[in-house]
């Protein structure tokens, strides 16, 4: 009967469980973009509710949450993307069971007709280096010098491989006084909500923070061949100076530092293909530099019209590394990849404001050595060491002394057995085995005695270990080619790469809007997911997290 009941209990514990993921979903329509020629998915496309000035930012694998409530009120989504056709779907038409896959058309035809109306018009050809001295001259003219603010959806995440780890989500404010303003010394931003997500996977080592000086026990997190500030542990902060065309007149990241001063310098552009969004005619300039051992890609998207610049994208590669996929990416590079920065603005009442900003950036984890020799001793019999202190000359007496060796872990006797693995010196001097033996954690280790000067050196080591004179200073112990009996080799360090990302999708702006007075703003100097100040708004149930699905290739 006990059993039986055990079951049931079981059975509705069950039940519970399920009832409760299939609400969890219910609550959002979950879908993914996808290109409808090559499959692949659609990142960082623009979904708006039509006529609510809300709206997402696909994610990287082409996936994007809408809650289940603009589907009961009727709404429509804009869904546009750089060289696709605008589509407009009604949400009714989604499920609420499944994923919803969105296929986009690329709008070859209609950039075709365009691009021959526009060379109609054109007198003269700008180059791609005068197009983008024009886009930044024109940046108080085209970007708001008044205040404003913006919402949206911050994210910060690491993957490991194909999957996310530690990622930390929000919602907040920026308010901004403006392009005339400096961003980093003037903006405030206000916390609606953060939160640690716990149904992703948590990795402490990559948690930790930048270390660049190595510890000999716990490792350290490193940027090989780079250097990021840590900007206090403010994650938000850290991506905020990444905006390069909102710090124009300020350093941001290598070899762009100040969009005003020195990006035209050292940098060769050239023109493709014009592209488009929203019936928007755009320049396509691709950038390129290289310096020393490292080489710089990168694309902008310039208006046609009054050159605001609609998009940035701006990546560093480490010429002396292969990436880990063996794959050439969409640079046509097979290296690895230091930092990865995507801006993109759009055009609102005639300006133009944040759409989403990305920065990546690839980092090391280096892990200390598991085996290793943690003490040597000298070992010598007791009656011994009194015949030592009387000074008694038996050469006999040295033949069972020994260095006892000891270990983390036991020891591989495969390995462990080759005496040329083993090296030791008595002030510098070389000191010559005979023998080993291997048990445990432990390596016995018996020098030869054969030649008067091995000998006398015996006696010496016996005398200042009798003494307490022994030490690292005068008998210098190394090892190699080792392992324990997990395959650990002695002294070995190990390393783990992944890639960190920092993301902010703003779902609405607002023109003309001051920070409020005495309301509790984010502390800069201080980690955005740390006991930070909380303010919920009335309309707070208008935004939501955009949290990406579990794996990107899912």
């Amino acid at each position: 009967m006990r059993k039986r009941v055990t079951i049931i209990m079981s059975f509705l514990l069950l039940l519970l469980v399920s009832s409760y993921a299939l609400a969890q979903q219910r609550e959002y329509i979950i879908g993914r973009l996808l290109d409808a020629k090559t499959q692949e998915p659609v990142a960082f496309a623009s979904i708006r509710i039509k006529d609510r000035a809300l709206g997402i930012i696909s994610n990287v694998d082409g996936s994007f949450k809408i809650p289940l409530k603009y589907k009961e009120y009727g709404d429509i989504i804009e869904i546009s993307s750089m060289g696709y056709q605008t589509q407009e779907i009604l949400i009714q038409d989604f499920s609420i069971y499944e994923l919803n896959n969105v296929r986009l058309q690329p709008a070859i035809l209609e950039l075709q007709e365009a691009i021959v109306s526009a060379k109609k018009r054109k007198r003269r050809k700008l180059t791609a280096k005068q197009i983008v001295r024009k886009s930044i001259e024109a940046i108080l003219e085209n970007y708001p010098t008044e205040p404003y603010s913006q919402v949206g959806y911050y994210r910060d995440y690491q993957l490991d491989k194909d999957e996310y780890v530690n990622l930390n989500e929000a919602i907040l404010e920026v308010f901004d006084l403006g392009f005339k303003a400096i961003d980093s010394a003037t903006s405030k931003v206000l916390l609606y909500d953060y939160r640690r997500n716990e149904e992703f996977k948590s990795d402490s080592l990559a948690a930790q923070p930048y270390d660049y000086k190595l510890n000999e026990d716990r490792g350290g997190k490193i940027i090989e061949n780079a250097f990021l500030d840590g900007y206090d542990g403010n994650e938000f902060t850290i991506l905020s100076i990444h905006n390069a065309i909102r710090n124009y007149k300020l350093n941001t990241y290598s070899f762009v530092y100040q969009l005003e001063t020195d990006f035209l310098k050292g940098h060769q552009f050239s023109r493709e293909a014009d592209t488009y969004i929203n019936d928007e005619m755009l320049y396509s300039i691709k950038i390129y530099k290289k310096v020393q051992q490292h080489r710089a890609y990168g694309k902008l998207l310039i208006s046609k019209s009054d050159f605001s610049i609609y998009k940035m994208e701006y990546a560093v590669y480490d010429d002396t590394k292969k990436n880990t996929t063996g794959y050439k990416d969409k640079n046509g590079s097979d290296r690895l990849v230091i930092f990865e920065v995507n801006t993109s603005y759009h055009k609102k009442n005639a300006k133009m404001f944040l759409n989403y900003i990305s920065f990546h950036n690839n980092f090391t984890v280096k892990i200390p050595p598991v085996f290793k020799l943690t003490h040597v001793d000298f070992k010598m019999n007791y009656n011994k060491m009194n015949q030592r202190k009387a000074n008694m000359k038996v050469d006999e007496e040295v033949r069972d002394s020994h260095f006892e060796l000891t270990f983390t872990d036991k020891i591989d006797t495969k390995y462990a057995t080759n005496l040329k693995n083993y090296r030791a010196k008595l002030e510098g001097e070389r000191v010559h085995f005979d023998s080993i033996r291997v048990t445990g954690k432990k390596v016995k280790l018996y020098p030869k005695i054969k030649l008067p000067i091995q000998r006398q050196m015996i006696k010496d080591i016996e005398l200042l270990a009798v003494q307490g004179k022994l030490n690292e200073q005068v008998l210098e112990f190394t090892v190699k080619n080792i392992r324990d009996v997990h395959g650990n080799i002695i002294n070995q360090w190990k390393t783990k790469d992944y890639d960190q990302f920092r993301e902010f999708f703003v779902q609405r702006v607002k023109p003309n809007s001051k920070s409020p007075i005495d309301l509790k703003y984010m502390i800069k100097k201080k980690p955005i997911f740390r006991d930070q100040p909380i303010v919920k708004p009335e309309n707070f149930n208008d935004y939501w997290m955009n949290t990406p699905l579990q794996n990107i290739d899912n």
